[in-house]
């Protein structure tokens, strides 16, 4: 698992904000009010917005500078004319390089609900050579304005520069943690209204190197303050042939991410559906991995998906991004509303990753608790029960689980908890990434729609 025995960044870091700025212990997540408060007649927008750029007219309709769109079955945007050059000084390697950029910067999207959290995610071919950088800019329900946050530096390789998140980005009203941005406090009402998004590509001067980049998109939620969520009815019972792989055989490999395979619940579970749609690494690709360890591909997402800021693999665009560096594939970061979600992309064959925390005593048949832990729904039973490939289990056959319906709706979607020292920290409010075909089909693509991704 995660940092079972520790509280993850993420929630030492939301701990720190709510402190900081209420003179109490609860978290940024834990300060949402109830979402959407008013009119109790009128019906209520979805506290969750994935919005995307993925088609060409939408990658003509930004602000170019040194970019080009492209056309075709899957349409992107490239370096075509550099808009200039810049020295970049990798903080990972103390060494500094110059660097050709352009840049394309997205329209204002408007957030249907406010959010209070954002979380951006992108799809991406990187040459050696070449990598890229995603930022935020945003306008607050009061009328001002963000900054410009950086939300990633990344590459699919290490070779050029160490993919990064960017620490210590604060206005005092907003923070980005991690992958996260975040409202400083919830409790005043503050909200972000509307963002836009800038991606700067780099490559090496002199070469006609680009990286490409096929999605860019954010979600933003505004989940409502909760340690319970209502239960769900069972609509389904399906399982899908997910193949199983486990964190735990590779303990103490690599210790140079993350520590080893006890941390490497985030790539593991990657892996996993990487594999479902096909995704295969090739014997060149695996030959840096030690022979004589089980799993190869496991090690290979581990130092892929790696922040080097973070010092962890459990970087949740990161991810996204590492899967769909596979052909035929592409990824999101997102939340989901409800355990009949989960239900509707299972239908449709398509497996997701949930991102949770609880105590030992909460998941009955877990075994151990954890401050965040991600794992692979692929289905469920006729009951109703979550079907889950665990990461963390002794072997690659004990992964398959099933775990307590209301039990694990409850630990995945509520925003607040108590940990084991009785202190209030946050939940995740139904974090999940979806990896599933470039080109879904219609039964796919109804019910990526229905869970608010296109």
């Amino acid at each position: 698992m995660s940092r079972a025995q520790e509280p993850s960044r993420r929630t030492v870091l939301a701990v720190a904000v709510a402190a900081a700025v209420t003179g109490t212990a609860a978290p940024a997540a834990a300060a949402h009010p109830a979402s959407g408060t008013g009119d109790p007649g009128r019906a209520q927008a979805r506290p969750i917005d994935y919005h995307a750029w993925t088609a060409y007219r939408e990658w003509r309709c930004g602000t170019a500078q040194g970019t080009r769109a492209v056309p075709g079955r899957r349409p992107g945007v490239v370096i075509g004319a550099p808009a200039g050059r810049t020295d970049y000084r990798d903080p990972h390697t103390g060494t500094t390089a110059t660097w050709e950029y352009a840049t394309w910067t997205s329209p204002v999207h408007r957030l249907p609900v406010p959010a209070t959290e954002v979380v951006a995610s992108w799809n991406a071919h990187t040459p050696d050579g070449t990598w890229l950088q995603v930022e935020l800019h945003g306008t607050y329900s009061d009328g001002t304005e963000t900054p410009w946050y950086v939300l990633g530096r990344w590459a699919a390789g290490d070779q050029d520069i160490k993919r990064t998140s960017v620490d210590d980005q604060t206005d005092g009203r907003s923070t980005v943690w991690t992958d996260t941005f975040a409202i400083d406090d919830a409790s005043t009402g503050l909200r972000l209204a509307s963002y836009r998004l800038r991606l700067t590509l780099y490559r090496r001067p002199g070469t006609r190197l680009t990286p490409i980049v096929w999605r860019l998109g954010a979600m933003g939620s505004d989940i409502p303050d909760r340690f319970t969520v209502p239960p769900s009815a069972p609509g389904l019972a399906q399982e899908l042939a997910v193949p199983r792989y486990s964190q735990e055989i590779h303990k103490g490999q690599y210790p140079e991410y993350d520590n080893g395979g006890e941390a490497w619940c985030s790539p593991t579970s990657s892996q996993m559906i990487i594999e479902y749609w096909g995704g295969r690494l090739t014997p060149e690709q695996l030959s840096w991995v030690d022979p004589d360890y089980a799993d190869p591909q496991v090690c290979h997402a581990a130092r892929f998906t790696y922040d080097h800021q973070y010092q962890g693999c459990g970087n949740w665009p990161f991810n996204a991004a590492y899967a769909a560096t596979f052909e035929g594939l592409q990824g999101v970061v997102t939340r989901l509303a409800s355990l009949t979600d989960l239900e509707t992309l299972i239908a449709a064959g398509i497996p997701a990753i949930t991102s949770q925390s609880f105590l030992k005593g909460e998941l009955t048949g877990a075994g151990y608790g954890t401050s965040g832990h991600l794992m692979t729904v692929i289905g469920f039973t006729a009951e109703g029960d979550v079907i889950a490939n665990d990461p963390a289990s002794p072997s690659n056959e004990a992964v398959r689980r099933v775990y307590k319906r209301r039990e694990w709706e409850n630990i995945w979607l509520r925003t607040k908890r108590y940990n084991a020292s009785g202190k209030v920290v946050s939940g995740t409010g139904g974090v999940c990434y979806l990896y599933f075909p470039a080109h879904p089909t219609p039964h796919q693509r109804k019910a990526l729609a229905a869970v608010g991704v296109h």
